[in-house]
């Protein structure tokens, strides 16, 4: 008998309590131990749960609704002015930087993966850590969500154009057509009327109907399921999609567009999201590491290539003014990734252009990114001068 679909279930209620546990201590991320209890019951350890199609679906369903509240959370405001200049210019350097390493240890196809791992940014990841240290809409939580938008959107604009299995001209083609498909919804939750939409929401937030919440997998569904049929990555439409509801209901009743925000967290961060992150554990190929002792050497490495290619050129993003401990802790923020590195390697292990180990290697890297960077980052925002900031305290 299969137990993974239960202990999905049982191991998301246990992550939390753990960092509960261990946050009088010190400040873990829930991702963190979300992995590491992947890894633990995985085939790599007791090997109690194992890959399967229902646990696959699970997942997959999770990384898009990741992706779909970082779409949600994109302040476009934040990326018109100064900080989204620094955030843009930075992720071009990153991505440069990062196939130009890709090329000295594998030309080729390969070089791009390597590229787009390390320059990329897990938003997803970083605003559960914001939201809960009240950084959001502090200047610092604006920077790192302007890198994170940029880290995020950038990559599978990358991952669309040159891992899609086409000639890079068909697949800008093929973008293009999904951008202009994407910007006439876009146009479209500018222009229509709201009223009648916002009144069904108020009406249905406390039945059974929900009208909000199944227009939300609505436009998730329709913008996910065209990115599949144009042959892009879906992480892209899950991304768009949370930004056409963004603007569906950001006229809304703050209480009721509150109400609706809170169920969608309900929905993401209760549920289908650890089930990403535990899966993700539970294939990571902990066996090829612990296999060959020179594997391993190689994962401090990638981190601190991610910190050298993706957290140096975050600076740019900071925010005018910004003092050294401030600084030091965007460039790690920036430096934070996994949802991408997951997604990229996984293409390039599935289509053959990356061995396993490669990819075990880059994923392991990431993984110690969210463990290290944000607890680092934060720890640093701790000390930090109320007056650059106007927030909460980490």
């Amino acid at each position: 008998m299969d137990l993974t679909l239960l202990l999905l279930a049982l191991l998301a209620v246990i992550a939390p309590v753990l960092a509960r546990l261990l946050g009088r201590w010190v400040r873990i991320p829930i991702v963190v131990f979300e992995l590491a209890l992947g890894i633990l019951v995985g085939p790599a350890v007791l090997g109690w749960a194992h890959d399967s199609a229902a646990a696959h679906t699970l997942a997959q369903f999770g990384l898009a609704m990741l992706f779909f509240v970082a779409g949600t959370e994109i302040e476009l405001a934040a990326l018109r002015g100064r900080t989204g200049r620094g955030a843009i210019l930075g992720w071009l350097i990153s991505i440069v930087a990062g196939v130009a390493i890709g090329f000295v240890v594998a030309p080729g196809e390969a070089a791009v993966i390597i590229g787009v791992a390390l320059a990329s940014t897990a938003l997803g990841t970083l605003l559960p850590i914001l939201r809960d240290a009240g950084e959001l809409r502090t200047p610092f939580g604006q920077s790192v969500s302007a890198l994170g938008a940029v880290g995020e959107f950038g990559p599978l604009v990358a991952i669309s154009i040159f891992l899609g299995g086409r000639q890079p001209g068909a697949a800008t083609g093929v973008l293009a057509l999904f951008a202009l498909i994407a910007a006439g919804a876009i146009l479209f939750a500018l222009r229509v009327p709201r009223g009648a939409l916002h009144r069904a929401v108020g009406r249905t937030l406390h039945t059974s109907g929900q009208f909000a919440i199944r227009v939300v997998f609505l436009v998730l569904a329709g913008l996910v399921t065209l990115s599949i049929a144009l042959g892009i990555d879906m992480l892209l439409g899950a991304f768009a999609a949370g930004l056409v509801w963004r603007l569906l209901i950001r006229d809304a009743a703050e209480e009721d567009r509150a109400a609706v925000e809170s169920k969608i967290e309900a929905v993401a961060f209760g549920f289908v999201v650890p089930v990403f992150f535990i899966y993700t554990g539970i294939t990571f190929d902990l066996a090829s590491l612990l296999a060959d002792p020179v594997l391993l050497l190689l994962v401090p490495a990638a981190l601190a290539l991610l910190l050298l290619v993706r957290g140096v050129p975050s600076l740019l993003a900071a925010p005018k003014g910004a003092r050294g401990r401030e600084r030091a802790a965007i460039a790690l923020m920036g430096a934070t990734g996994l949802p991408i590195i997951v997604a990229a390697t996984s293409e390039g292990v599935s289509q053959h252009i990356i061995p396993s180990w490669a990819a075990a290697v880059l994923v392991a890297g990431g993984m110690l990114s969210v463990l290290l960077f944000p607890l680092i980052a934060m720890a640093l925002r701790g000390e930090r001068a109320p007056a650059t900031t106007g927030g909460e305290q980490a």
